[in-house]
Order: C-alpha cells, then structure tokens, then sequence
C-alpha cells in the first residue's frame, strides 16, 4: 500500500476487505462450521524483492491463501517464493495480466483476472468495432508504454493482435519510458511529431495524467487516447486530478458487469463505505476473494491440495466481472475472464462495449483536449 502505486493498492485493499466483510457477515465458510476470513495485509511497494520477502513472512505466519497482487513484477517474485517453499500455500491471482504468471509450473498459482493475450485481442476488436460503429478509421497510430514487466507484454501483445486482426492503421511510433518517468515532455513531443490519428498508451495511474497532461500542454490533436489495456485511466484519481482533460479518455480494461444485480449491489456499497467507484481494482480485488471463499468451501479443508483439487472443479456463473464463467484451465488461468471498453463521461468510467452490457453511446472521435470546457 506504499510506493508509486500506492493509490491502486488501497483500492484492492478496499476491494479484497469488502468481500471479506460479505462473506463473514453471511456466515463465514459453511463447510469449515462458519469459519471466518481474515485479511492480513502485505505491501509489496512495487518492488520484487519486498513481494518476495512479503510471501516468505505471509507463509511463515501461518497464510492459508495469498491473494494478489496487481502488478506483475511483483506477482512473479511472489510465485518463485511459492515455488521454494517447503510448504507452499495457493496463489489467486486477482489482478495481474502477464502471461507468463502461470506459465511455470506451479500447480499452486490460480488467476481469475484475464491474461494479456486477451487484453491484446479484445483490445484490438473493439477498435474494429469502434471504427465501424463511427464510420471513422485512422490510419496513423502511436504507442506509447511503459517499461515495467507487464508494459513489455502489453505492447507486444497489442502488436502481435494489431497483426493478426489486420487492423487498418500502421503504428508509425512506438514509445517506451521508465515506470519512474516525472517529465513525458520529450515522449509527446516524439508521438506529436509523428502525427497519429490514434494515440494508444499502456501507462500506470500517475504517468497516464502526465501524458495527457503534457498532450493537453503541446496541443496534440488526434481522434482518441485509447489504452489497449492500461491500468492508469479508469483509476477515480485520473478523473479527480485531471478534470475535463480526463473526458472521453477510452481505456479496453477487465471491468465489471453494471448490468448484473450482483455487481450493483457490490458497487453501491463499496461507493458508500469508501466514496469512489468500483473500478478495475477493486472489482476484480473482490473477486479474486469470492472465488478463494467459493474454493474453500468445496474444499471443506484449508489443506493446500485440497484447495487445489476443488479449484480444478471451479464453475462460477455469477460474478461481479466481464466475462464468462469462472473455470481454470490446466495452468490455472481463468477461461472465462474478458474486458469491456469503457470510455470516461462525466467524471465516471463508463462501459460502451460491448453493447450487451454498455451503460452509455461511444464518443469517437472526441472533442480536443482544449476544447472541453
């Protein structure tokens, strides 16, 4: 809950705790004579070797399940920790999108947040069917990312779909910066240059409002910014601080489902208890928890093979998130997750694709930054 990320950690925290509180206040797990949750916390602050020592500390005072950790960096030390253990425990990964988390043979790592081939593909249809939608196609478009582990994938992965979806725009630019950047002054200008159409970026939150604020600063005109998977814009803090430059930012994220009365009620009480919306981390924080409680009650057993064998049989149809049922592949990735593309309106993340669960119409192109009031 410290470090550059610190904004995003609360809201998980908020997101794992409130689970917690439901599932506790609805009798705990039933199969373990109501046995309570608790959340014992630990900060990674966005450093491997704190993740790392964090897991070892978690398991060592008698950690049943570690949930976590939103960044994938992270998340990898984490598992090799897991891996070492004398007695590793299970990992839900409740966000983190890197492919490769689960691709190391550890029969203990779950994920029920999407992968980044997912990102990179729906990312990349609901750009087609924006353009189609609007009957406006760019034909320039600049990447801007980031370049901490899951930044690296992201871009690779939007290119690798850009490719095999035959998307009609060429990337004339691609730019990379440090995950530690203060100043993208010399970035804008670069993607400025090269006169896009489109501006994708794959940021975190605090670089997402300096590129548009410096965008805003040096005028740079194009249809849309448009993350193909980025943490940085539906954060509430990208809105708070960034005002009306934040409006009409679209961002191809894991979100949640506002069309189903679960995901409302949970999305009324978190805005009650802690006065923002439910987003990315804090929905899928929520999950991750539901789907371990879901797993321990099958189980009837915190025995690590026990859960592991019961979340081999997970079947989940009602859940807060996009996507389909919750079912875990042999590696333990959740078939079932997918995205949604929501667009900001109004100081709020609000989902425009795909229509079956789209709360307002798609703005594309949008206004200028310096035309919006």
């Amino acid at each position: 809950m410290t470090g550059p990320l610190a904004a995003i950690g609360k809201s998980t925290r908020q997101g794992n705790q409130l689970a917690v509180d439901h599932i506790n206040g609805g009798g705990g797990i039933k199969s373990m004579g109501g046995a309570k949750l608790t959340l014992v916390p630990g900060d990674t602050q966005y450093k491997p070797e704190v993740a790392r020592a964090e897991t070892e500390r978690l398991m060592g005072e008698g950690a049943h399940v570690l949930v976590g950790a939103f960044d994938s960096g992270t998340i990898n030390a984490m598992i090799q920790a897991i891996k070492q253990a004398t007695k590793p425990i299970p990992l839900m990964i409740d966000i983190g999108a890197a492919d490769q988390l689960t691709q190391q043979g550890s029969k203990y790592v779950f994920r029920s947040f999407v992968t980044t081939q997912t990102l990179g593909r729906k990312g990349i249809e609901y750009m087609l069917e924006m353009f189609k939608i609007s009957g406006v196609t760019p034909k320039r478009a600049v990447l801007l990312h980031v370049t901490d582990l899951f930044g690296q994938v992201q871009k690779d992965r939007t290119l690798e779909w850009h490719k095999k979806l035959n998307a009609p725009f060429e990337f004339v630019e691609i730019i990379a910066y440090p995950t530690t950047t203060q100043d993208l002054s010399t970035e804008v200008a670069k993607a400025k240059a090269a006169k896009p159409d489109l501006l994708l970026a794959v940021t975190r939150l605090n670089d997402a409002i300096l590129l548009v604020q410096e965008m805003y600063k040096q005028r740079v005109e194009v249809q849309a910014i448009m993350g193909p998977g980025n943490p940085g814009f539906y954060h509430p803090n990208f809105s708070k601080t960034l005002g009306k430059l934040a409006e009409y930012t679209l961002d191809n994220v894991p979100w949640y489902n506002p069309k189903s009365a679960l995901t409302q009620k949970v999305a009324a009480d978190y805005e009650k208890r802690f006065g923002e919306q439910l987003t990315t981390d804090s929905a899928w924080s929520y999950q991750g928890v539901m789907v371990v409680a879901d797993i321990l009650e099958r189980a009837g057993s915190t025995d690590p093979d026990k859960f592991v064998e019961a979340a081999r049989k997970t079947n989940i149809k009602e859940h807060v998130t996009s996507g389909g049922n919750i079912q875990f592949s042999e590696n333990g990735d959740n078939i079932g997750a997918s995205t949604a593309m929501i667009q900001i309106r109004d100081g709020r993340a609000r989902v425009v694709l795909p229509k079956e669960i789209a709360e307002t119409q798609l703005v594309y192109p949008v206004p200028k930054l310096w035309e919006r009031g």
